[in-house]
């Protein structure tokens, strides 16, 4: 299925292994991010009913430079879970890369393949319970042959994180690449590509839609690599919302969350009461297409799915023996943040939400700490004078408006 694409495709992330990572700054961060976060994966994908007991799986398929590598395996090896997770990538120069990276932190449940997603059937690899497919189906000749190849090796039960490319928050994006296909041709070394590419930018006028677009900024800050994978990259398909919907469906996946959610439900920003009795008649991937369409900031869509008929449960809010976590939020810092009037205002690339949140949000929050079950916040809240009843319909209007926005998440059992 290779063609002169694909061949200049792997000859770029040899000279350029993507995203541009320095393993020495793993002694400063972890970088983290979705699909892929240990947290979004236990929620989204099993509903927060698999036991955290029980041995994880995971594909990183299309590793590159390891940022969703390092991130799960980190993730896991801090909350003591069992399990592995193997990078696969053709690239010699990222597994070089993404290698160095783990051999930095010290983690022993890396495991290391070299080969494309697409030899992953009659592999031997799997079957895994999770799959990362992160920014890589975009560029495969045939995506759908790209998932088909992953849903293969996917074990019963399991689901698979995706980002693919999004068209609306990619404007000027092709444009550029139009440009830049005149004025630094494939057949040139990519160094050279590269500095005609930077050249190019510098001059570019005001008038140019890559220059009005403030979401993008791979080539300004992402390095020669970013750079290269944005402007020059030799083959690179957006996705709608109807578009990936479509590829999902034939692959028989079915989407489990898009994230962030709020910023794929139009009701979020459209008030208008008539437009709301219309958007009231569209089916869920038309109301997200819906939101893409009108917001024009998506850059790319992220989505957890699973196997057609094999939605989990949905996590049990009202289950007093669970444990509700912040993703990447402490608890009582964002207590301590909330405005007096109770309305936190999230944004995402340039779109700000509000979202109101109950009364004892507040006091719920600052005992949201990563051990404390909901109903031992319940306990403590009864001990200060708050009814049952008001504490259970307060907390179950915090989680749906922080479930929303991909920050209230539950843990695993």
């Amino acid at each position: 299925m290779s063609d002169a694409a694909d061949a200049a495709l792997a000859a770029q992330y040899e000279a350029y292994p993507y995203p541009q990572r320095d393993p020495r700054d793993e002694a400063k961060r972890l970088i983290v991010g979705s699909p892929s976060h240990l947290r979004e994966v236990d929620h989204w994908i099993f509903g927060a009913h698999r036991p955290a007991a029980r041995p994880l799986n995971a594909l990183v398929a299309g590793g590159g430079s390891g940022d969703a590598t390092v991130m799960l395996a980190q993730q896991m090896a801090t909350a003591r879970r069992e399990g592995r997770v193997t990078w696969l990538d053709r690239s010699a120069a990222a597994r070089k890369v993404a290698g160095a990276r783990v051999a930095a932190r010290g983690l022993g449940n890396v495991a290391f393949e070299e080969g494309s997603i697409l030899d992953l059937p009659g592999s031997g690899l799997g079957p895994f319970d999770y799959i990362d497919c992160c920014g890589v189906l975009h560029h495969l000749p045939d995506p759908a042959a790209g998932l088909a190849a992953l849903v293969s090796v996917l074990a019963p039960g399991g689901g698979i994180g995706l980002m693919v490319y999004a068209p609306h928050g990619r404007t000027g994006v092709y444009m550029v690449q139009d440009a830049l296909r005149l004025l630094a041709p494939a057949t040139e070394a990519p160094a050279a590509r590269v500095e005609i590419a930077k050249r190019l930018w510098r001059q570019l006028p005001e008038t140019n839609w890559l220059r009005r677009n403030p979401w993008i900024t791979d080539h300004v800050k992402g390095g020669d690599a970013g750079l290269y994978d944005l402007l020059l990259n030799p083959r690179d398909v957006a996705f709608d919302i109807p578009a990936l919907a479509a590829l999902l469906d034939g692959a028989g996946l079915e989407i489990r969350c898009l994230v962030e959610p709020f910023r794929y439900d139009p009701e979020a920003f459209l008030t208008d009461p008539r437009l709301r009795e219309r958007i009231a008649d569209l089916s869920l991937v038309q109301r997200a297409a819906l939101a893409e369409a009108a917001c024009g900031n998506m850059g790319i869509h992220i989505a957890y799915c699973v196997r057609k008929g094999a939605v989990p449960p949905p996590p049990a809010w009202d289950d007093p023996g669970r444990v509700p976590v912040l993703r990447e939020v402490d608890g009582p810092k964002l207590a301590a943040s909330l405005p007096p009037d109770g309305v936190l205002r999230v944004g995402f690339d340039g779109l700000s939400v509000p979202v109101p949140l109950p009364r004892l949000a507040r006091a719920i929050l600052a005992r949201v700490d990563g051990a404390r079950r909901i109903g031992e916040i319940a306990d403590d809240l009864a001990a200060n004078g708050v009814s049952r009843e008001a504490f259970a319909r307060d907390f179950a209007a915090l989680a749906q408006a922080l479930e929303r926005v991909n920050r209230l998440l539950l843990a695993a059992p």
